[in-house]
């Protein structure tokens, strides 16, 4: 599991829908539903269930959010203060 794949994720599941969460990335969709799709393999779990318009958080998915939320969060609080000792 990867950061990318963290972040991407985050804003999919936020978003509700690959190609807003791809615009708010800015990349484009078919590379952020391969990174899902190799992140739930990687899990061997489905984390979202894919609708007409847009993907839901299935349970796992909603287990992951407020994990995966927090390790990015703790991982720009310490690129902060590295960077605040560096100067």
């Amino acid at each position: 599991m990867s950061l990318a794949q963290l972040e991407y994720f985050v804003a999919v599941a936020e978003e509700g829908n690959v190609g807003r969460a791809a615009a708010r990335l800015h990349i484009s969709q078919p590379p952020l539903s391969r990174q899902i799709r190799a992140l739930e393999d990687e899990l061997g779990v489905q984390l979202f269930q894919r609708l007409p318009r847009g993907v839901r958080l299935l349970p796992p998915g909603a287990a992951l959010l407020p994990r995966a939320r927090a390790i990015l969060a703790d991982i720009a609080d310490a690129t902060a203060q590295v960077r605040s000792r560096g100067s």
